[in-house]
């Protein structure tokens, strides 16, 4: 699956750096904290100290001149034992890393540092929780960003399609897959606009633990709400084949394919399936046909062979053998040529159809006895008795049409001594 990427400008999580005032002096805490849970005490907010301060205005000073080398150096020299003003440098400090590349465990270090004393002001605790769980989904931590994306919902009480999503993806990759539901419900519910994610997220939980009647619930609920996306077309068509309703998935795949969405071989062929279970094995065949010709569908012997087989199922017995012929050109396959022969007798193409049984022999056909009695019938259609007779005692050898054999024996016979042909 694809992973969802996360993306936090750093510029607004410096909360007005540029403004610092230097002092610790409680005052009230600002109209934009964080929603906080029932029974939370609000704090007061924090201030860096003077001297701290004064060397964050100049990191923010070279960070807003792109200067952020001289940035991180000014941040990793401050020396405090205020707690406060080390919690405020090492997020500042996380969130340049943060955006820099292979920095990832470094900047998580710090942050998660940063937050851990639960000294920061709430606003600034709360979008370090998050950004903490995004970098730890970034570094393939999953377990990690479960744990930080709970702790950013009970610090504030917030409920947010973004980050049931995202924690959605994190139990997926920790392959939490039943735990998926619940975060993946949430952010459905949540969401403004239909979102994809939390849909395919769900589908996938249910597809992976094998309960197809679920996963074939969320592909309709994402065919109805992003019906252009083909890829949910083809999809749905495929479980309902999971749960035997054939006769929906054709309808499914025809409309794909009606819409120019069936776009490779294996879909051509999965909808040339879906029309011979279906009973229409015509269809089968010349969509197969169809796109041999345009080469969607490669000009394979195996290929040939299975539009051969349609055309045979729709008693189109002359092109079937046409197709079979294609398929033993290319495969030499004996069993290819035997079939060729044997439906060249049922569209009385005698000739030819000595010509493909015999080819079938000449490469080993298994079931030779079978052949011999295909020859037997063709010789005779052709008024070759004796050819014909001498075909019925090789059949005879097969025990399994020896009955058959020995009844036309005499019928050969009769026939020859009525044309003056002694056998």
């Amino acid at each position: 699956m694809k992973k969802l990427t996360f993306n936090t400008p750093i510029a607004a999580l410096m909360l007005g750096v540029s403004a610092i005032s230097f002092s610790h002096t409680a005052v009230a805490q600002k109209s934009n904290a964080p929603v906080v849970c029932p029974g939370y005490e609000k704090g007061t907010t924090q201030l860096v100290g003077e001297r701290t301060g004064k060397k964050v205005q100049r990191a923010f000073e070279a960070y807003n001149e792109d200067r952020v080398d001289e940035a991180l150096q000014i941040l990793m020299d401050i020396e405090s034992s205020d707690e406060f003003d080390k919690a405020y440098v090492n997020r500042f400090v996380g969130n340049l890393l943060a955006a820099r590349e292979g920095e990832g465990n470094r900047a998580l270090n710090r942050l998660t540092s940063a937050v851990e004393p639960k000294v920061l002001n709430d606003l600034e605790h709360a979008q370090t929780l998050k950004l903490i769980g995004d970098l730890s989904m970034q570094e393939e931590k999953y377990s990690e960003a479960i744990k930080w994306y709970n702790k950013w919902m009970d610090f504030t009480c917030k409920e947010d399609p973004d980050v049931y999503t995202r924690l959605a993806q994190a139990y997926y990759e920790a392959k939490q897959i039943a735990k998926i539901i619940e975060p993946a419900d949430k952010a459905i519910a949540l969401y403004d606009e239909p979102n994809k994610n939390p849909y395919v997220l769900k589908m996938t939980s249910f597809y992976e633990r094998k309960m197809y009647p679920e996963t074939v619930k969320v592909a309709e609920e994402l065919v109805s709400l992003f019906p252009e996306e083909p890829k949910w077309w083809t999809q749905l068509g495929l479980f309902y084949i999971l749960i035997e309703e054939y006769k929906k998935s054709l309808g499914i795949f025809e409309i794909a394919y009606n819409n120019g969405w069936l776009t490779k071989e294996n879909q051509i062929k999965q909808l040339a399936q879906l029309y011979a279970s279906n009973g229409i094995p015509y269809k089968a065949a010349r969509l197969m046909e169809k796109h041999l010709k345009e080469g969607l569908v490669e000009d394979s012997a195996t290929n040939l062979a299975a539009v051969a087989n349609s055309f045979h199922q729709a008693k189109n017995y002359d092109t079937a053998a046409n197709f079979y012929g294609k398929a033993a050109a290319k495969s030499s396959d004996p069993d290819h040529y035997k079939k060729q022969g044997t439906l060249l007798i049922v569209a009385e193409d005698y000739k030819n159809a000595v010509v493909a049984l015999e080819n079938a022999l000449e490469r080993g056909a298994k079931d030779v006895g079978k052949i011999h009695f295909s020859l037997m019938e063709a010789h005779f259609y052709l008024g070759n008795f004796k050819k014909a007779y001498e075909y019925a005692e090789m059949a005879k050898k097969d025990s399994s049409i020896r009955r058959n054999a020995n009844a036309w024996v005499p019928y050969i016979k009769e026939k020859a001594k009525n044309r003056g042909i002694t056998i």
